[in-house]
């Protein structure tokens, strides 16, 4: 039978975290579906279509990846697209709880959704997309903290 997960996300911008996770989840299931998500109460740095844009240059190499955008509840986006589970990465322990609620807020919502937490690699527990935003800004280096096909995109795209 063949499993679907989704990996869901604002990506603003991709990380090598959120890649971390890609990969592995692309590595355990049949299909990996990256979801952008468009939230009108969050003012991103890059518009849906670069971060798209960002995400499958950085995916280019995994056919069992795709991604896509949607918008309203991920529990209603898996049930109209048969995706089986959701999956989170943890950086540490004060992400679980955040996690944990939505987790069964998705589970309540959608009672055949399930949740599966990875733990972030131990090179990747400390990024977040607002710490290369701020990094990035000010000028400093995150060639360590973003894809190296994108990196030139996202600098200048911070930059601005």
């Amino acid at each position: 039978m063949k499993k679907t997960v989704i990996c869901p996300g604002s990506f603003d911008p991709v990380t090598r975290g959120h890649l971390d996770i890609i990969n592995r989840a692309a590595r355990m299931f049949d299909c990996v579906i990256v979801g952008v998500l468009v939230n009108s109460a969050k003012n991103p740095s890059f518009s849906i279509e670069e971060r798209i844009d960002f995400l499958r240059e950085a995916t280019k190499e995994l056919d069992n990846v795709k991604v896509v955008s949607f918008d309203g509840l991920l529990a209603e986006y898996c049930r109209q697209n048969n995706v089986d589970a959701v999956v989170r990465g943890l950086r540490a322990v004060s992400d679980f709880e955040y996690e944990f609620q939505m987790a069964l807020t998705n589970k309540k919502l959608n009672p055949q959704l399930e949740t599966i937490f990875l733990s972030a690699d131990a090179d990747a527990m400390y990024l977040s997309s607002s710490m290369v935003r701020e990094v990035a800004s000010m000028g400093g280096d995150i060639s360590n903290f973003v894809p190296e096909c994108i990196h030139d995109k996202i600098v200048r795209g911070l930059r601005k």
